[in-house]
């Protein structure tokens, strides 16, 4: 399986929006750093993040929301946040 900057930064996004647990986020990038074949053109950045995200479990190795937005950064992405209003039930 080849691993590209989308791929990665799908999980990320999932991860994000609380589709995927961390326990899941770094069981796959535990996987991916085992058995994956990395994008050659994102060799580095790839092996980087992928890496990162599989100690993401360990206390030193933290993944905070200021890891993921530079994570996705480097993977050619921007964050946009929205903040809305809770909607109340009368």
């Amino acid at each position: 399986m080849k691993i590209t900057n989308k791929e990665v930064a799908k999980k990320l996004i999932d991860y994000l929006h609380h589709e995927i647990t961390l326990t899941e986020l770094v069981d796959w990038a535990e996987d991916v750093m085992m058995d994956a074949d990395f994008e050659d053109e994102h060799l580095d950045t790839l092996k980087d993040i992928v890496g990162r995200l599989g100690l993401a479990d360990v206390r030193a190795f933290d993944l905070s929301w200021e890891n993921c937005k530079a994570y996705l950064e480097r993977l050619g992405y921007r964050i946009k946040i929205e903040v809305t209003e809770k909607e109340t039930t009368a």
